[in-house]
């Protein structure tokens, strides 16, 4: 049976003005996300965005022999289809589901129109355009200039920030093609972080045994791109509150 989720799930939705939320509410349309359903394909239009509750949804950059790379991951903090909101109506990469769960989706024309009134939705989105941003090119000098274990690391804490729990249903092929490397380095780099006690790793399932050591083991790139969401983020709620209690 299928369970409605909640929008205030969504950081994005959750920090909307009440006015701003009612008037995107009644267009919002729940949906189950499959894991490997492509929500879509590089240089198609997008006629939705996305915004994820459980789920989490990555987008690779697809090259022409046909290798791919996570630039970015965007889970319960985030929209999937930025690039409408920057003048484009489609993108060089491909969305797909990497870890199942729920969301809410809704026109891209609804939504675009709702950016061109330039209130504080527009401030929003135009933050966390840039937090995705920050996102995209740590991940790119991470890949340069770090090791697959820093690599690993990175994308296991940004993974379960984005969850509610500890454990992660993904086996180290699809890590691989995540990371944009080889599967032995995977594995080399997971069964390390095993011997540490860090994670336990079972049957395409990672349980995250301890999260200090991993933080602790991870390159900056982490810290970086979590440090700018939560001050993307927490400005918007500093700039909506004065809005709200604003003298009338």
């Amino acid at each position: 049976m299928f369970r409605k989720p909640d929008p205030n799930q969504n950081h994005l939705l959750s920090a909307l003005l009440d006015a701003d939320f009612d008037r995107l509410a009644v267009h919002l349309e729940p949906i189950a996300m499959k894991v490997g359903d492509v929500l879509y394909e590089s240089g198609d239009k997008q006629p939705y965005v996305y915004f994820p509750t459980t789920a989490i949804v990555s987008l690779h950059y697809l090259l022409e022999n046909g290798g791919s790379s996570e630039i970015a991951g965007v889970g319960n903090e985030g929209m999937v289809g930025i690039s409408l909101i920057m003048g484009g109506d489609s993108t060089p990469s491909r969305a797909i589901v990497q870890t199942g769960g729920y969301g809410y989706r809704m026109r891209s024309v609804l939504l675009v129109e709702e950016f061109k009134r330039a209130g504080p939705l527009m401030w929003l989105l135009l933050r966390y355009a840039q937090a995705v941003m920050t996102q995209m090119s740590q991940t790119a000098v991470c890949n340069r200039h770090h090791s697959v274990e820093q690599q690993l690391c990175r994308w296991l804490l940004l993974t379960l920030d984005r969850l509610p729990g500890n454990e992660l249903t993904m086996t180290q092929e699809l890590i691989a093609n995540m990371l944009g490397v080889r599967r032995e380095g995977v594995t080399e780099s997971a069964g390390r972080l095993q011997q540490y006690g860090y994670i336990s790793y079972r049957r395409g399932h990672i349980t995250v045994v301890d999260r200090d050591g991993l933080e602790g083991a991870v390159c900056e790139c982490y810290a970086v791109v979590k440090k700018e969401f939560a001050r993307l983020l927490s400005d918007v709620r500093n700039r909506q509150a004065k809005t709200e209690n604003a003298p009338v």
